[in-house]
This record gives structure tokens, sequence and C-alpha cells, in this order.
């Protein structure tokens, strides 16, 4: 279950998974030991003691010939990054594995942030081990979205583990090294700062769309709604839909042909989306409407069919009655919230 909810976020120039040209790895970090961090802010009964940390797992599962150096890179007694440690352990390496993000007390229940950025001196601390030129490797322990917008610019691998439990430290090293292929989604919107906040994929739509914009950052989110990348790659092609108008009580097919084009069998979640282009009251931009997750082995297709009745389709109008109005809609069959295959069909009286 652990290994199933990892996102992968970022992997340039596929410096994951890690393979067996990486004779000495470094792990840093103030969580990558946090046995208490990985259980997250609803452990209810769990106990750290029986959780295994992200530095463990790693251990157990490298070759044995990798050296692992570990340092938290943090001094305990100022909650500040030891910036000079960190920095010399990591040249010694050829990839660093920097560990970050919330312990288990800075999400959940009455425990609000006001800025979602890395916590104090993380950011300083990820900073200077990126200075090194060493291929860093972040993992993101966390139990809200993060503002990630440095580290998505600068760091080349971006793994995002949340607080998956006591064998989170096997889940994430088996990602790590290629063990498993991730094939998380993301289950909300990552903006790229505190200031986007509320930023979410179904927002309703604006009579000025055109106008929609800050003046210091870019107006779409870091992350959308339903991204995850994986170790192969998936191609969306042959959208498909079996009528352009539906009634009342009637049901349409939308599909797709997804491709694994790359060379490691893996999983796609295929999301369907819709917008009602025009009701009585305003809709949302775009809705997800049904799912399905597939495995396929390298240079294998399959097409992917969502069956959409004109009940999905409806809403509650201005006197709070379920109603499914005429109109047309546009659909989206693709990999996350921000576009794909798309086409148009009408409801119509």
């Amino acid at each position: 279950m652990a290994r199933e909810s990892i996102v992968l976020l970022k992997n340039e120039h596929n410096v994951l998974p890690l393979t067996s040209r990486v004779r000495k790895l470094a792990v840093v970090g103030p969580l990558a030991d946090d046995r208490a961090a990985v259980l997250g802010c609803w452990a209810g009964q769990g106990r750290s003691e029986d959780a295994v940390s992200i530095l463990q797992g790693i251990v157990a599962t490298a070759e044995p010939d990798v050296e692992i150096m570990f340092c938290r890179g943090w001094r305990e007694e100022t909650a500040e990054p030891d910036i000079a440690q960190a920095v010399d352990i990591v040249r010694q390496c050829e990839t660093a594995v920097v560990v970050l993000g919330e312990t288990a007390d800075m999400s959940g229940e009455n425990n609000s942030r006001t800025s979602i950025e890395l916590p104090s001196g993380q950011l300083e601390l990820l900073k200077a081990i990126h200075a090194t030129g060493v291929p860093v490797v972040l993992v993101l322990v966390n139990g809200q979205p993060l503002a990630l917008e440095w580290a998505d610019r600068h760091i080349p691998a971006i793994v995002e583990a949340w607080h998956l439990g006591t064998q989170a430290g096997m889940a994430v090293a088996d990602i790590l090294f290629g063990k498993h292929n991730p094939s998380g989604k993301l289950p909300i919107t990552f903006p790229r700062s505190t200031g986007q906040i509320p930023i979410y994929y179904s927002a309703k739509k604006t009579g000025r769309p055109g106008l929609k914009r800050y003046a210091d950052s870019e107006v779409e989110p870091l992350y959308p709604f339903g991204y995850g990348l994986s170790y192969t790659r998936f191609e969306y092609d042959r959208l498909s839909i079996s009528s352009t108008e539906i009634k009342a009580g009637d049901t349409i097919t939308v599909s797709a042909r997804i491709t694994n084009a790359g060379t490691m069998e893996g999983a796609e979640t295929v999301q369907l989306y819709i917008c009602d282009e025009a009701a009585s009251i305003t809709r949302p931009v775009k809705e997800l409407k049904g799912f399905a997750k597939i495995s396929l082995k390298p240079g294998e297709s399959h097409l992917v069919e969502f069956r959409l009745s004109a009940e999905q389709l409806g809403f509650f109008n201005a006197d709070g009655r379920y109603v499914v109005e005429p109109g047309r809609f546009t659909v989206w069959i693709g990999p996350d919230s921000r576009g794909g295959l798309c086409g148009t069909f009408s409801v119509i009286p």
C-alpha cells in the first residue's frame, strides 16, 4: 500500500531508479532516520519503534557493495542545518538522497501552518547540497502539499512519500532502487507558493477567464490534481466518443488507446474529465468523472473505455433540484487534470 501511494513528481535525466553505477550514496536530512515522521499526524496507536525509517529501508535494500554515508545535516540543539557536515558527506558520494518535509506534528487537526514552504532551514540545506554538483534525489515526507518551486527548478528527481506508515522505509527504497515502478497520482493540487491557496482543479469558472493572472507568478499550479510520473512513458491516442448527442437516460462511451512507449512494465491511472460549457448556474472548469488503473508491458497498448451517463452530467440547480440541462460538454481523457485528448458532445432535450 505504501509503494502504491508514492508519487514521482520529477525525474529529469532519468536520475531514478538508482542503478549499479552508484557505488557511494549519501543519505542526508533531518527526516531520513525519523521513524515518528513516517507515521504522520494520524498514527493512532502506531508506535515509532515499529516503523522502518527511510534510512533503514535504503540500507536494507541497497546492494551489499554500495557504501552508504549518512548524516542528518541538522543541529538538534539549535534546530538549524549543519551545512558543512552535509556538504562534506555529499562531496564524497556519486548521488545524494535528501529527505526533507514535515515532522508528524506539522500537519493534521489543529496543526495548521501559515506557510507551506519547506520548514525553516531545510531549503537552505537543500540549496547547499545542490551547489556541490552531485545529483540530488529529494524525498518528501509530509502530510499536505508543499510549495516546491525552487526544488522543481533545480533538483532533478523529486519523490513524494507522504506519511506512509510502518513500512515507509522499505517502500521508498523499492522505488529508489527500481524494484517497484512508481504509479501514484496526486489526490490534491500542489501550488507554486502559499499565496496561490486556495487552488484546486475543479474551481468554478470566472466571468473574466482571460484576465486571470498573478503579477509575480504563473497562474497554473506546480503539480496538478491527478499528476504522477513513472519510470516508463505512456502515450495517449485514438480518442473516440460513441455519439455526439445524448438524451436524458442515455449513456455514451468515451475511449482512448494507451500505449507503454517506454522500456519498463508500469501502471497508469487513466482519467476522464468533463466540462459543462454553459448552465443555469456556474459550473467547474473541469470535473473528474472516472478513472481506471491499467498495467502495461513495454510496447503494449490497451483501449480504455468509460461509460458516461446523462445522469452523471447533472447538478443541483438554484432551487436545490438535481437537473440535467441540455447543452455542450467538453470531455478529456488524460494522465492528470491538466489536459489530454479532448472532444465534445451535446445533451439534447
